[in-house]
């Protein structure tokens, strides 16, 4: 099995390779390719034959061939956007991309041609108000959630006064997959307390329940999804941070061990990675500790078997490894390299070839 990794580098205009040992997590860099405009979110289609890339400074959305030999990446297709992307997104068929724009306060579905590139105008693009910063669609492929992060705005969107909702908010949309249209669900906004700020969100392999971290509040709220209507309701939430802990709280991505036992949420500022045990049952979380990373550590993902873990410092631009425990989801740290500046994404891909 050939596992390969790629980590955008929004200050140095690319993305780079390296090869990683799925016995022993040990990561071989493995080439770069030049992206001009930033690249910073990273998304896989459903046969991770094709990668999306959110070029932030150059505002564009655009699509790469993966070479299922080499990992090699292939430009296939460029669109313009109205706005920088800080997230990314492929429904389940692999018909559109999904994207959210924290600054420009929107949402957009833009359609996929048959061999996975994208160029084609969007046929969703939504003003929902600033903080956006997340967008997928659920299991089911019917529905979509975009959680906001309140930015200044007082709790409410900069709108028209007949469109003004709450910003400090998960909306909650209809996903027509024929079409990649959506539609405003009945509520459109799952309210929050002042300066939650939901952020990311990770769906559960096998129950009805959704992991959403929250940016401003330093914790992670479980939802209960009801597959019926495409509607959330928060049944839990547990801080990301000792309680002792008085510092600066930015909460960032939220993985998931593909078997659904464990979750990790990075903690900026505090500059650790938060685990929790998922119970078997219920599906409810409970904190195992605290792992010290480089500072800031915005982007970190899984590898596809679950037995390691990966995480990067925007500061110091590195990347380390850590084996994480099956049982307890402990993480062990193994080695650290240098990427970059300004680490934005990381993804991991097992390779056919």
């Amino acid at each position: 099995m050939a596992l390969q990794m790629y980590v955008s580098l929004q200050g140095d205009n690319r993305i780079v390779r390296f090869l990683m040992d799925p016995e022993t997590g040990s990561l071989e860099p493995h080439g770069a390719v030049e992206i001009d405009g930033g690249p910073a979110p990273l998304a896989f289609n459903p046969g991770r034959t094709v990668m999306y890339v959110g070029r932030r400074d150059g505002l564009l959305l655009s699509s790469f061939a993966i070479d299922q030999r080499t990992g090699g990446l292939t430009h296939t297709g460029s669109v313009d956007l109205e706005g920088e992307p800080c997230y990314l997104s492929t429904d389940h068929t692999g018909r559109y991309v999904l994207s959210a724009y924290y600054q420009a306060g929107h949402c957009a579905v833009h359609p996929i041609d048959a061999g996975g590139a994208v160029g084609a105008a969007a046929t969703e693009w939504l003003e929902t108000g600033s903080g956006a910063h997340c967008f997928m669609t659920d299991p089911s492929n019917r529905y979509a959630f975009l959680p906001h992060i309140a930015n200044g705005s007082g709790g409410i969107a900069r709108l028209p006064a007949d469109r003004q909702v709450a910003v400090n908010a998960i909306y909650q949309y209809r996903f027509d997959a024929a079409t990649g249209r959506l539609t405003p669900n009945d509520p459109l906004v799952v309210g929050q307390g002042d300066e939650v700020g939901p952020r990311h969100y990770r769906f559960h392999p096998s129950k009805d329940l959704v992991y959403v971290s929250n940016e401003q509040d330093g914790s992670v709220t479980v939802y209960a999804l009801d597959t019926a209507k495409g509607t959330l309701t928060a049944v839990q939430t547990v801080p990301t941070l000792p309680a002792d802990y008085s510092g600066h709280i930015s909460v960032s991505q939220i993985q998931m061990h593909p078997a659904g036992t464990h979750l990790y949420v990075g903690n900026r500022g505090h500059n650790s990675i938060a685990s929790f045990s998922i119970d078997a049952a219920t599906g409810m979380l409970t904190a195992t500790g605290w792992t010290e990373v480089d500072p800031v550590p915005r982007a970190f993902s899984l590898d596809p078997t679950g037995n390691f873990l990966y995480v990067t410092g925007l500061d110091t631009g590195n990347i380390i490894g850590f084996r994480v425990d099956q049982q307890s989801g402990a993480l062990t740290r193994l080695e650290t390299h240098a990427v970059g500046s300004l680490p934005m994404w990381v993804l991991i891909t097992e390779l056919a070839g």
